[in-house]
């Protein structure tokens, strides 16, 4: 945990957003949000209530994250006869880095959600 204006919140918690509790944090909650989503910018719902972009950040992340895992599961069994094997190691490795990517994302948008649940 780490300390802010309302308390300790999460060590995940995204920079970019200001602590829970400051006088602009859902507004910079929602911005963060829309950067990783920005094709949810064109719907009023999204942009007006933070907390049910958060709700859909969150899934479209583990969506995400499940597709990766799926992806590095089968990329040697669905790309071994089309590509050479440092080609496929690549890829391994390329998925291993955006899994902990979008994992840690949706880290950061679980502990934005749940502020912003608790308001």
């Amino acid at each position: 945990m780490v300390e802010g204006d309302a308390g300790p919140f999460p060590s995940d918690w995204p920079a970019a957003v200001s602590p829970p509790g400051s006088e602009d944090w859902e507004a910079s909650a929602a911005e963060w949000l829309l950067d990783l989503l920005p094709e949810y910018r064109q719907y009023p719902t999204m942009r007006r209530h933070p907390v049910v972009l958060a709700f859909i950040a969150r899934h479209v992340l583990e969506g995400a994250v499940q597709g990766a895992r799926q992806g590095y599961r089968t990329a040697r069994t669905e790309l071994g006869e089309l590509v050479p094997p440092h080609v496929i190691e690549a890829t391994l490795r390329d998925c291993r880095d955006e899994g902990r990517r979008l994992a840690a994302a949706t880290r950061a948008v679980e502990a934005v959600e749940r502020a912003l649940r608790s308001q």
